[in-house]
């Protein structure tokens, strides 16, 4: 047992150190903006699911209600209904006159062919439109009122407002003026209920409504005349349904939405021509106010306190963008389109604002469908892949005749480096006395304040080990303290392992038997969790258990293992001073010196049979560091390495297999799979909620059974395994999170320190770890 110093000449700062301060500061605002990507993916998905429950979304429609405090001149009046002073006033369309009037658009398939057939016959039409379909479908709206059409409010997501709230109510209206102001320019001060019908459907429950708006300057408008041609009954009927009687006008009711309208589109030329043939002309509602305003003061006609239908109110309320009284029309070639006004100032650029983000959902929700279902092909692919090849692999690996060569026996270097370990290093050196192979240990104290060197000399004298040397060295991170043992090693093999973990008496001789191969390099262990009897060290082993042993398993076979664990792996010590040794360049050292060992023609293997027990951060925070780290880390070193791609030969088999599968697998789709939970949340409840369970139960279920083949491989305990469920709603957020927080550091070009994780040294000798 000795001890000896390694310190000469002072070492200048890393660059990593250099950078540790700034890297540092900038954490939090990385942090900050990992979740504000993910937000604004949520939100999008949400404004879109939004959107699309436009019409069919709340159907509830009330029969049979009481109309006792709806005015009778109201519910026996005309179709158009004002509060002009705050009376209640209905107005007829004229005889012979017909104002066409469509439900429920826009719609991009039936509305450009009905304003093509208005155009062709040059016939104005009323379109009642809902906010949402307007904001997905903008320049059909603004052809619309560029050709001379007047549009009005059919709800934002076409609901019955008298089951509504009166901030939804006004939310509805607003939200549809704001569509408009952003789609054409304008808003509107015409309004149709979604599945109102004539004025004597007017109850108890709707009156309020009616009166509140007409309050704030709307115009509600319903129909007398009713095609039906929602029902599709065939183009006669459509056309015969429409027809008013006896020369009456009326207002008319079609639908250029809300399902399939073909039979609307052949009906329409038709009727056209049928109600010009019989002397009827066409206008639009506010067409037909003013037609009767002229003649009520040609007969000085007034209007009735009651509301009655042969009297209109002189001129039309305004409203602005926010539904709220904007004066009334003045002048009379005003009056045809006073339903329209202007749209001004914050609700005009409130307008273009949402429709920009609705065409940015209606952009980006599409396109995330079919990403997201090609990463879930892979997903699903990868874990068929890893459940073959991990069969394969155990098969392969536990026959009777398999094996490497001649017994290695010939004594091996362990190199333990440690900084402030002094929680674990006398439990770690213990475990190292039991060892069954033939061993020396080197403990590389990097600069420790916590007295670790002495722990491990008191330790080594108590275990009675005479072949522990312990080197104290100025602080300079692991790759430098692991660089260190090896120039002191006395041994062609060199097993490493970190301060904190533990080792089975086995672990070593079973970890250096593929050096009988000449051709293998290094060797990775089998690291398992000590301290899983928490919840976050549950999922934790379940990850460690499947995640990379069946992993390691996968790459194994395809010979292109890309991380041989800092926990437990071994290497020829030829093979690390012929790659540089371990490199200071990236945060992963571990996945650094392995790829590089590929690249330099050195074959890597997994030897499940060498495990190692080691202790996993016991908080979220310890976790959230730790993983950053690693996945940093990796980034750091697969572009480090990234021309592997073009290496040629058995050197080349990284670049050509592992490359790929390391950047497909260990950051393209855990960068997306947040987003395949937040799109089921979606399905379940814009789209179908039992078929998006379903999924989500299917993939939970094949999860599952990777997993419990992987614990049955490594012969452990299945009832970890009912925390899976749960590790799936919390704990693989948190990874995901942390992958993306660490692309978002490497995209703004920030640098990351290494992060000392505090221990508790619960993790004590392989025989006493519950199991």
């Amino acid at each position: 047992m000795t001890t000896t110093s390694s310190r000469g000449r002072r070492r200048a700062p890393t660059r990593i150190e250099r950078a540790a301060g700034k890297a540092a500061a900038l954490q939090k605002p990385r942090v900050i903006l990992a979740l504000l990507l993910l937000l604004a993916l949520t939100s999008v998905m949400l404004l879109d699911g939004y959107l699309r429950a436009e019409v069919g979304g709340d159907q509830r429609v009330r029969t049979g209600a009481s109309d006792s405090k709806v005015p009778d001149g109201v519910l026996d009046g005309g179709p158009i209904l004002t509060f002009r002073g705050g009376r209640a006033t209905t107005v007829s369309v004229p005889d012979k006159t017909i104002a066409l009037t469509f439900d429920d658009g826009p719609n991009p398939t039936w509305t450009p062919q009905v304003l093509d057939i208005l155009r062709e016959y040059d016939v104005p039409g009323t379109f009642f439109l809902v906010g949402s379909m307007v904001s997905r479908y903008p320049g059909i709206v603004r052809d619309m009122v560029q050709q001379g059409n007047e549009v009005g409010i059919h709800t934002f997501t076409h609901v019955d407002l008298s089951y509504q709230s009166d901030a939804r109510v006004q939310r509805e209206m607003t939200q549809t003026q704001l569509a408009l102001a952003g789609a054409a320019g304008i808003t509107t001060t015409l309004f149709r209920a979604p599945y109102s019908s004539e004025t004597d459907a007017i109850d108890n429950y709707s009156w309020p409504v009616y009166k509140e708006l007409g309050e704030n300057g709307y115009t509600s408008v319903f129909v007398d005349t009713d095609s039906d041609d929602w029902k599709r009954p065939g183009v006669s009927k459509i056309i015969e349904w429409a027809t008013p009687e006896d020369g009456k006008g009326a207002s008319v009711l079609f639908h250029d939405a809300g399902g399939e309208r073909s039979q609307t589109i052949k009906a329409l030329p038709a009727y056209i021509k049928k109600m010009k043939a019989a002397g009827y002309t066409f206008t639009t509602i506010s067409g037909a106010m003013e037609q009767q305003t002229a003649a009520s003061r040609g007969t000085s006609g007034t209007a009735t306190p009651d509301g009655g239908s042969a009297a209109v109110a002189g001129g039309v309320g305004g409203v602005d963008g926010r539904g709220e009284p904007g004066g009334t029309a003045g002048g009379a070639a005003d009056r045809l389109q006073a339903a329209h006004r202007e749209a001004t100032g914050v609700t005009l650029y409130e307008g273009k604002a949402l429709i920009a983000a609705v065409t940015l959902a209606e952009w980006t929700v599409p396109t995330l469908s079919v990403g997201l279902m090609i990463v879930g092909v892979a997903v699903m692919g990868r874990f068929g892949m890893m459940l073959i090849l991990a069969r394969r692999h155990h098969r392969k690996r536990n026959r009777r005749r398999f094996s490497w060569g001649p017994t290695v026996t010939r004594p091996v270097s362990v190199i333990v480096p440690a900084y402030n370990e002094k929680e674990c290093i006398a439990s770690t050196l213990k475990s190292l006395a039991k060892s069954t192979h033939p061993i020396e240990v080197i403990v590389v104290d990097d600069g420790s304040t916590d007295n670790t060197s002495e722990i491990s000399l008191e330790a080594a004298a108590a275990l009675g080990m005479t072949n522990v040397r312990v080197i104290r060295q100025e602080n300079a991170g692991k790759p430098a303290a692991l660089n260190n043992g090896v120039r002191n090693a006395r041994h062609d093999i060199v097993v490493m392992m970190d301060g904190d973990t533990v080792f089975e008496p086995d672990a070593v001789h079973q970890l250096v038997q593929p050096f009988a191969d000449p051709k293998v390099g290094a060797v990775a262990g089998n690291a398992k969790v000590g301290n899983r009897d928490t919840i976050i060290g549950a999922w934790q082993h379940i990850e460690y258990v499947m995640g990379f042993n069946l992993d390691r398993r996968m790459y194994d076979l395809l010979r292109c293992m890309p991380t041989i664990p800092g926990a437990i792996g071994a290497f020829r010590r030829e093979a690390v001073l012929d790659v540089g040794g371990m490199s200071e360049d990236t945060l992963a050292e571990d996945t650094d010196i392995t790829i590089a060992m590929h690249r330099a023609g050195w074959q890597v293997v997994y030897q499940e049979h060498a495990k190692a027990w080691t202790e996993a951060p016991g908080s979220l925070k310890q976790l959230w560091s730790q993983r950053y780290r690693w996945s940093y880390g990796t980034m750091q070193a697969l572009w480090k390495h990234r021309k592997s791609l073009t290496d040629r030969g058995a050197s080349g088999r990284f670049g050509r297999v592992g490359m790929p599968l390391v950047v497909l697998f260990q950051i393209v789709t855990p960068v997306f799979a947040p987003l395949i939970d937040v799109f089921t949340a979606y399905s379940m409840i814009f789209i179908d909620f039992k078929a998006a369970l379903l999924a989500w139960f299917v993939v939970l279920g094949v999860q599952l059974g990777c997993a419990a083949y992987a614990f049955r491989l490594d012969r452990e305990k299945y009832r970890y395994l009912l925390m899976m469920p749960l590790q799936q709603l919390a704990y693989r957020q948190m990874m995901y999170l942390v992958l993306i927080h660490s692309c978002v550091t490497a995209l703004t070009g920030g640098r990351l320190r290494w992060q000392k994780l505090k221990r508790t040294g619960e993790v004590g000798t392989p025989a006493g770890v519950s199991r």
